[in-house]
């Protein structure tokens, strides 16, 4: 049996017909955005929220039309103006039933809100690379916007699914 060599053994991998090393920046952004949406998906085999679950399931999919996008800037697929108007609602929406921060907390609570803070690290950094990214090609200034939000978005979800528990924020002290 001849032994199978893919470019993937080598360090390459194929992205929309072309071959490129697996640690460019637009692989990198790739992973980092497939890392957070498997996170999520995660998330939604825990979380109890029907609200919650009905905006982790768009977000998921507007990963995947952020990873077209990003893998293909000539796609037809994009992210558009309102998604980003979506998460703004949905944060408006959550943070009127939490109080106001006056103070940092600390990333932790039930296990929902803690892995709903590891994706938004998660995001962050996926942002981070993107950001990197466009310093090399274009990248939609939509995508750049719905990162940040949707860090915000899973900042205050996880905040929710605390007061759902009836946990406190741990404030952070210094």
């Amino acid at each position: 049996m001849p032994k199978k060599v893919h470019l993937g053994d080598k360090g390459e991998t194929s992205l929309v017909g072309k071959t490129v090393n697996k640690c460019c920046c637009n692989t990198e952004s790739l992973g980092n955005v497939d890392e957070l949406n498997s996170y999520l998906g995660l998330i939604r085999s825990l979380n109890k929220n029907s609200n919650v679950e009905n905006a982790l399931r768009k977000v998921q999919n507007d990963l995947f039309v952020i990873g077209t996008e990003l893998a293909n800037s000539k796609s037809n697929v994009k992210i558009l103006e309102t998604d980003v108007k979506f998460l703004e609602s949905f944060i408006d929406e959550i943070e009127s039933q939490l109080r106001p921060l006056n103070k940092f907390i600390i990333p932790t609570g039930s296990q929902t809100a803690s892995l709903l803070h590891v994706a938004r690290t998660i995001c962050r950094r996926a942002e981070r690379n993107v950001v990197a990214l466009s310093e090399k090609e274009k990248v939609s200034e939509t995508i750049l916007a719905y990162l940040n939000r949707l860090s915000d978005l899973l900042f205050v979800m996880a905040r929710l699914a605390n007061k759902i528990e009836n946990i406190p924020d741990v404030k952070w002290k210094r």
